[in-house]
């Protein structure tokens, strides 16, 4: 399965399969998952990295247990939009995974989601040790609501009738 553009996700998954979105970082990797419906993202945990094996085994066990149908990942492009080693990393672990298993794979814009994310957390008034510990899941229900909302938004943006 290739990567795919987000508008044409819903034509490569079955009916009632979830969405997964990751947060592909250095040390971690978070993980949210979206609902039946594809409407709401929630955050499910955070992955400390060790190795690609284990850990694309503990991706794919929660894809296996969740019924995910593919897979969101923040594709962290410069603030400019150009591309950088961050996303040739992304790149890779997607390509990687998909060697693994064919499961389509889907990159959106994560420019700004950590930063969204920890001011939330500071208006929440969350200790810092809290927002430590929940601040890659939730940049990847940042990363998959993103991805949910434009989903919802091609769906009922109608067409205008020809005149």
């Amino acid at each position: 399965m290739p990567i795919c553009k987000l508008n044409h996700i819903k034509d490569a998954i079955s009916g009632g399969q979830r969405l997964l979105g990751l947060d592909i970082g250095k040390k971690t990797i978070g993980l949210a998952l979206s609902d039946k419906s594809l409407a709401i993202a929630s955050p499910i945990k955070i992955l400390w990295r060790s190795k690609f094996t284990p850990d694309i085994h503990s991706i794919f066990e929660l894809v296996d247990q969740e019924e995910v149908g593919a897979m969101v990942l923040g594709w962290p492009a410069n603030m400019d939009g150009s591309v950088g080693p961050r996303c040739d990393s992304v790149r890779d672990f997607a390509h990687a995974m998909m060697r693994i298993r064919d499961i389509p794979v889907v990159f959106q814009d994560e420019r700004l989601s950590t930063q969204a994310v920890e001011s939330a957390m500071v208006e929440a008034d969350m200790t810092r040790a809290k927002r430590a510990q929940r601040r890659d899941a939730l940049a990847a229900v940042w990363i998959l609501q993103s991805a949910l909302d434009r989903l919802h938004d091609d769906q009922i943006t109608p067409s205008l009738p020809n005149r």
